[in-house]
């Protein structure tokens, strides 16, 4: 089995995939640069025992990380939990996505790994929204080729903002109100956040699709992605685990090079 990690900015996902690529189990856990690599062993080691998981199941690992000053720790964690040398997105691996940005290298790891898996199981011309720390809205045209897209302040950030930034607006949780029309300070937060967002996803794709000039298939991602997409005008697949899956192809692509199972 394989293990998959994808350390994002807020949030670590923490993935066990079957070799038919089948989605064995997957865990969120916090972003802490202060962790060391014991504490992510352990955090790591504790998902696998609620999982029935054990360490010798384990014959791979990949990461995708934002992150750099945590990639070495979690790498290390890795390599002292299960004596296996993760592979790491990045450049000198294979991925078959053919980039057509300015600079291929500012390309962040969980955009790629996003795209090859959307292109992979749902095909081109492919728009990817991956809600996170930030809300990624990305273009796979008809060719095939990954060619750019928007990046704009996610759900979380935005009513971070709004509540530090103003002296009367309350902490509110992330659960869509009953109308679109606020009677109240709480609803009318919450549908500015929840349904803004999905108003904005909304647009951007029309505003794509128009600069195209063809339609494309729309999925959608991340943690927060259930509660927004729902919201949505347009229809767009929701995939919770295009991440794992994208890691697992990239893992599969490159095994051969860098070896399953490398023990030290």
């Amino acid at each position: 089995m394989l293990l998959a990690i994808d350390m994002g900015n807020t949030n670590i996902e923490v993935g066990v995939v079957d070799e038919d690529g089948s989605i064995r189990c997957t865990e969120r856990i916090s972003t802490d640069i202060n962790k060391t690599e014991m504490e992510y062993a352990v955090v790591i080691k504790t998902v696998f025992e609620l999982h029935g998981v054990k360490d010798e199941d384990i014959d791979g690992c990949i990461i995708s990380s934002v992150v750099p000053p945590l990639t070495h720790i979690l790498k290390s964690a890795v390599r002292k939990l299960l004596h296996i040398s993760p592979m790491v997105v990045g450049a000198g691996l294979k991925t078959g996505l053919n980039i057509r940005l300015d600079d291929p290298r500012t390309m962040g790891a969980d955009l790629v790994v996003d795209s090859v898996a959307g292109m992979t199981e749902y095909g081109a011309p492919l728009i990817v929204v991956d809600m996170g720390t930030a809300t990624t809205i990305t273009v796979i045209d008809k060719d095939n080729c990954y060619i750019g897209g928007v990046i704009l302040p996610g759900v979380q950030a935005s009513l971070e903002a709004l509540v530090t930034k103003t002296s009367q607006l309350p902490r509110v949780s992330l659960a869509a109100p009953k109308n679109f029309i606020g009677t109240n300070t709480v609803d009318c937060m919450k549908s500015g956040i929840i349904n803004g967002q999905a108003s904005q996803v909304d647009g951007i794709v029309e505003r794509f699709e128009d600069e195209l000039g063809y339609k494309c298939k729309v999925v959608a991602t991340g943690g927060l992605a259930k509660v927004i997409i729902p919201k949505c005008r347009r229809e767009i697949i929701l995939d919770n685990d295009l991440m794992l899956k994208g890691l697992k192809i990239i893992y599969d692509k490159n095994a051969d090079k860098t070896g399953k199972h490398v023990k030290k």
